[in-house]
C-alpha cells in the first residue's frame, strides 16, 4: 500500500486489531490507504490519529547536512590502502554523528563504511557501518596433540572437515539444539520472528565466500601468556564465519529502515543512522546482539562436533568478531558507539586472531590498547582484488600450483578466494604493531570452504 517500514507497521496493526477487528479487508484497505494520502486530516482522529500522527513525523524528517571539515582520523598503512577506501573514510568522518575514527592497514572498498574502518558516534547506530554479515568472527581451539599429526594424517582430518561442516546452502540433516533458538528476543522483534525457522536449519553451519574451516599448526611463541599455554607447536582448528542467513536479514531489514528515518546526501546514503533513543534503534541494537550471538554458537557447534571426533577437548581457545557495534568510553569518560566493520577490539589485554590467506600465516594476538586506534586492530590480511578480477585474471592451473608448492589440501573454494587476491599478511602486522603483540601463529594446512569441492583436482 505504500507504508514505509518500522513503527508505523506496528502502530498500524495494533488500531487494526483494537478497534477495527470484524472489518472486511477491503473497509480496511481504503481506510488506510485515506490516512496515507492524507495524514493531517486524521491527525487528532479518536481511532486513527496514532497512526497519522507518525505518517506526519516521518514526512517533515530533514535531511541531515554532512559537516563541512572532517574529523581527524589515524591511518595504519596508508600506501598499502586503496583511494576508495579512504574516501568513504573521509565522508564517514563528516557525519554529524561522528565522534572519532580510524582505518585499519587490512581496509579496502566496501559499503558505507570501508571494510577496515572503525567509527565511533554518539548515540547512534549505523547498519552499514556494522555490515550485512553482522557478528562475523573468528575461532581457534587448540588441541594437546602433536603439529606433526596434521602431515601424518591428511586424508582423516579432511573427513572430518566434510563430516562436521557445512558451507552456503548446505545444512545438517538434524540440527543441533542451541539456547541461543529459545532467546526471547525470537518471539519479540517481528523481523526475527521469521528467521527463527531458517536460524534453526543453519545453526552450526558457515557461509560462502572467504569463510572457512581449517586444520593447521599453531605455535605459542613464549610460555608465559594467558592461554596458558607451553611453548611449543600443536594441532589447531581455526573458522571464520558469521551469522549466516539471520544476521543478512536483520541487516538489510534496519538498513532500509534507516535510509527511510535518516535521509543523507546521495555520497554517505549508507551511512544512515538509527537514534538509540528511538524504538528502532533499540530494536536493531537487541537483534543485531542476538545475530552475533548466534554467530558465536554456529563456531562453537563446528568446534564440538571436530573435538567429539578427535574425542579431545581443546586446550584452549581464541575467539574474537568484527562487524558488529560496541557501547565504550572515550578518553573522558563518555559513552561512544563504536562500529568495526572488519575490524576487531585490540583493547588492553584483548585476544583476538588475525589470518593471513590460505597459504599464509594467521596471527594469535593481545591488544595493546592504543587510543588512537580505538582500541582496534585488523581482521585479517584484506583483498588487494575484486571477486571480478581474480575470475578474470588468475588461472586455476596457476592457482593450484601455487597451493601445491604451499602443501595446501583445499576442499571446496575457487579463484576469487585464491591466496594472491589478498594483501601480504606480514606487511598488514608490520603496519599495526603499536596496536598489538603477537603471542602465536596459525599456519594452514587442510582447508574446507565454499564452493567446488572439484577445484583441487
Amino acid at each position: 500500500m505504500g507504508f514505509l517500514e518500522g513503527k508505523v507497521i506496528g502502530i498500524i496493526m495494533r488500531v487494526m486489531e483494537n478497534s477495527y477487528k470484524g472489518k472486511s479487508k477491503k473497509f480496511k484497505s481504503e481506510l488506510l490507504q485515506r490516512v496515507l494520502d492524507s495524514p493531517a486530516l486524521y491527525a487528532k482522529h479518536d481511532q486513527l490519529g496514532a497512526i497519522a500522527k507518525a505518517l506526519i513525523i516521518r514526512k517533515e524528517k530533514k535531511e541531515e547536512q554532512l559537516k563541512k571539515n572532517r574529523l581527524e582520523y589515524a591511518i595504519y598503512g596508508k600506501e598499502g590502502i586503496d583511494p576508495g577506501a579512504i574516501n568513504q573514510m573521509e565522508i564517514a568522518m563528516k557525519l554529524p554523528v561522528a565522534h572519532s575514527g580510524a582505518l585499519m592497514a587490512d581496509a579496502h572498498h566496501g559499503y558505507g563504511l570501508p571494510i577496515g574502518g572503525v567509527l565511533a558516534t554518539r548515540n547512534s547506530v549505523i547498519p552499514y557501518g556494522v555490515g550485512v554479515d553482522i557478528g562475523c568472527r573468528m575461532c581457534l581451539s587448540v588441541f594437546d596433540m602433536p603439529a606433526g599429526y596434521v602431515h601424518n594424517h591428511v586424508d582423516e582430518l579432511k573427513g572430518m572437515l566434510l563430516e562436521n561442516s557445512r558451507f552456503g546452502n548446505e545444512s545438517f540433516k538434524q540440527p543441533r539444539d542451541h539456547e541461543i533458538l529459545g532467546r526471547e528476543e525470537f518471539g519479540e522483534i517481528n523481523v526475527l520472528k521469521s528467521l527463527k525457522d531458517k536460524a534453526w536449519k543453519q545453526i552450526g553451519t558457515s557461509g560462502g565466500g572467504n569463510h572457512f574451516v581449517e586444520f593447521g599448526i599453531t605455535e605459542i611463541l613464549s610460555g608465559e601468556n594467558e592461554l596458558g599455554l607451553p611453548a611449543g607447536r600443536y594441532l589447531a582448528l581455526l573458522s571464520h564465519s558469521g551469522s549466516r542467513g539471520l544476521g543478512a536479514s536483520v541487516a538489510r531489514h534496519y538498513t532500509r529502515l534507516a535510509t527511510d528515518l535518516c535521509k543523507l546526501p546521495s555520497e554517505a546514503k549508507h551511512l544512515a543512522w538509527l537514534d538509540l533513543d528511538s524504538d528502532e534503534g533499540q530494536e536493531y541494537w537487541a537483534s543485531m546482539t542476538l545475530a552475533g550471538d548466534y554467530a558465536s554458537a554456529c563456531h562453537h557447534q563446528i568446534h564440538d562436533r571436530i573435538a567429539e571426533a578427535f574425542n579431545e577437548k581443546p586446550l584452549a581457545m581464541v575467539e574474537n568478531h568484527h562487524n558488529f557495534a560496541w557501547k565504550e568510553k572515550d578518553p573522558q569518560g563518555n559513552e561512544i558507539i563504536v562500529h568495526r566493520k572488519g575490524a576487531t577490539p585490540a583493547g588492553k589485554g584483548v585476544m583476538g586472531i588475525i589470518p593471513g590467506s590460505m597459504t599464509s600465516p594467521g596471527f594469535i594476538v593481545r591488544g595493546k590498547g592504543e587510543e588512537r586506534s580505538i582500541n582496534s586492530a585488523s581482521h585479517g590480511a584484506g583483498r588487494v582484488m575484486s571477486r571480478r578480477k581474480a575470475k578474470e585474471t588468475l588461472s586455476k592451473k596457476e592457482v593450484l600450483k601455487h597451493l601445491h608448492s604451499a602443501g595446501i589440501e583445499l576442499i571446496g573454494s575457487g579463484l576469487d578466494e585464491a591466496p594472491m587476491v589478498y594483501k601480504n599478511i606480514h606487511e598488514v602486522m608490520a603496519r599495526q604493531q603499536e596496536l598489538v603483540d603477537v603471542v602465536g601463529t596459525f599456519e594452514p594446512r587442510v582447508v574446507r570452504m565454499c564452493g567446488d569441492r572439484k577445484f583441487m583436482k
